[in-house]
C-alpha cells in the first residue's frame, strides 16, 4: 500500500491517533462551506424582518458560527487546533422562499487545513438559527453542510461542482 493511500488518521495497529504535522511547513490555506436552513416562509420573514422573538438571530448565528470555528479542536476528535486568521460567516436567501443559506469563510497560516473549522462554522451558525427560530417554526431542517472550496496545502485547490 503506498503511503498516499494508507488511512492517516489509524497507527499500525489500527487504532485512532492524531497526525503528527510537525513537518509540514506552514502555509496559507482557505476554506468555504455553507449550510442551508430550510423553514417555512413565516419563518424566514419573521428572520428577515429582524422580528425574532429571542431578538437579532443573524447577529447572534454570525458570533455562534465565529466562536464554534475557533473552538473545532474541542468539539471534533483528532482536530490540530488552529491559529485561525480570519473567519466570516454570512447569510443569503434563496430564491425561493423557504431557505437560507450559511456561507462561512475561515483563513489561517498553518500546517493544516481549515475545512473543519469552516464546516463546523456554517453548522452552529445554522444550529444557532434553528434555536432562535424554534418558536417561530419547529419543523426547520438543517439540510446541505458542505465543503465549497478549499485552497492551500499538499493537496492544492478544491471547489465542489455545482
Amino acid at each position: 500500500m503506498d503511503r498516499d493511500d494508507e488511512l492517516t488518521h489509524l497507527d499500525r495497529d489500527g487504532q485512532a491517533r492524531m497526525v503528527d504535522v510537525g513537518d509540514k511547513d506552514k502555509t496559507s490555506r482557505t476554506a468555504l462551506a455553507r449550510a442551508v436552513v430550510r423553514m417555512s416562509t413565516h419563518a424566514r420573514q419573521v428572520l428577515l424582518s429582524g422580528k425574532v422573538p429571542k431578538g437579532d438571530a443573524l447577529a447572534t448565528a454570525r458570533i455562534a458560527g465565529i466562536q464554534a470555528a475557533k473552538r473545532t479542536s474541542e468539539l471534533i476528535p483528532l482536530c490540530h487546533p488552529l491559529a485561525i486568521t480570519g473567519c466570516d460567516v454570512w447569510f443569503e436567501p434563496a430564491t425561493d422562499d423557504e431557505r437560507l443559506i450559511v456561507h462561512t469563510s475561515v483563513r489561517c497560516a498553518d500546517r493544516t487545513g481549515v475545512e473543519m473549522e469552516a464546516l463546523t462554522a456554517a453548522t452552529v451558525a445554522a444550529l444557532t438559527l434553528y434555536d432562535m427560530l424554534k418558536a417561530v417554526d419547529r419543523a426547520m431542517a438543517i439540510e446541505e453542510v458542505v465543503l465549497v472550496e478549499k485552497q492551500g496545502g499538499k493537496s492544492g485547490h478544491y471547489r465542489r461542482e455545482g
